[in-house]
């Protein structure tokens, strides 16, 4: 029997469900990727974890505060690593994986306030008769984009978090809608969190979505077909907006369980894709991710991110890979213009 119970705080991770504060919640549980969870955040005092609400604001979590988030799974390599428990209960310990509320448990070695925020199950809301998984409010499949008009698709991807992807395609977006190019912008892997399309957004993209918003709280171990199928949705979902451009993020690195390299192999979304941006942070990753990539016989067209700081990486990539080499950062135009010559649609703008 359902109880109603007082929300404090609504995760992003659940934002398209538009949750009321006030939600019957059951105790008869199903362990399920995506199903939405009502937790009770431990200890009490103040946590140094924030939470990403539905609205995209930021805010601090303390101890006591109801919160909606979704069960999911996380492998970061700079950040919490947890899963989608194999089964679950009212009173079960698991924990709040990242600042989008997605929730599992913690196989982080880090432990207490290094590590993620412990929260204990008090169950799951209730809506129209079930809980809700985020998949119940995605946008519509779209397992082909074989006859679709989907416009030019630039793509960037990177060797892993916090190499410079987000900012490159804040920059590009900035720079292109500032001189009249329609821009949509997405994210195909990674763990649910607004706060990177709300970035594309505050830059002038016209529309914005990612496998969250195709219903998954987390790209990480999912099956390749699911996540290709995600992506397409993503892409069809953004082409309807009509853009002159798409530009794409592949969230986390080129090398891990995120499934970026399952995205880049699928020959629908390839067809798609004029430029590839890849960012790094290093030479090193920068060279392995051309290997790589190579390897699996995709290319890349242009360079970015912190191993373009200054002209020792710059000078180097560009003489050993003959690419352009472009911090987004510190030259937006010049950036932008690289794009556009390598999609050949300049048009006679001028930077």
């Amino acid at each position: 029997m359902a109880q109603k119970i007082k929300i404090d705080k609504i995760a992003s991770v659940v934002y398209r469900m538009g949750l009321p504060r006030v939600v019957p919640v059951t105790s008869s549980l199903e362990a399920r990727s995506g199903n939405a969870v009502v937790v009770r955040v431990l200890p009490e005092g103040k946590s140094r974890q924030e939470l990403e609400l539905a609205d995209g604001r930021m805010i601090r979590m303390f101890g006591g505060d109801i919160l909606v988030g979704a069960l999911g799974r996380r492998r970061a390599l700079r950040g919490f690593v947890g899963d989608v428990p194999g089964e679950i209960r009212a009173g079960d310990e698991l924990a709040v994986l990242n600042r989008g509320g997605v929730i599992g448990t913690n196989a982080s070695e880090e432990r207490g306030s290094e590590g993620p925020l412990p929260c204990e199950v008090v169950g799951m809301p209730v809506i129209e008769g079930r809980i809700p998984n985020i998949r119940d409010y995605a946008i519509p499949k779209a397992v082909s984009l074989a006859g679709r008009s989907i416009p030019p698709v630039v793509i960037v991807s990177g060797t892993s978090m916090q190499s410079g992807k987000t900012s490159f395609l804040a920059e590009v977006i900035q720079t292109l809608t500032k001189k009249g190019l329609a821009v949509a912008a997405g994210k195909l892997t990674g763990v649910a969190c607004l706060r990177d399309l709300l970035s594309m957004q505050d830059n002038g993209a016209i529309r914005t979505a990612s496998f969250q918003d195709a219903g998954y709280p987390s790209t990480a171990g999912m099956d390749v077909g699911t996540l290709v199928d995600a992506s397409k949705a993503v892409i069809s979902y953004l082409a309807e907006a009509a853009p002159e451009l798409i530009v794409l993020e592949l969230g986390d690195g080129l090398v891990g369980d995120y499934g970026v390299i399952d995205v880049l192999m699928d020959r629908e979304i390839r067809d798609t894709i004029r430029v590839h941006a890849f960012c790094a942070n290093d030479l090193a990753g920068a060279w392995g991710g051309q290997r790589y990539l190579a390897d699996h016989g995709f290319g890349i067209d242009l360079f970015s991110g912190p191993v373009t700081d200054n002209l020792v990486g710059i000078d180097y990539l560009e003489s050993q890979f003959n690419v352009p080499a472009i911090n987004a950062s510190k030259h937006p135009g010049r950036t932008a213009e690289a794009v556009l010559r390598l999609l050949s649609l300049k048009k006679q703008m001028a930077f």
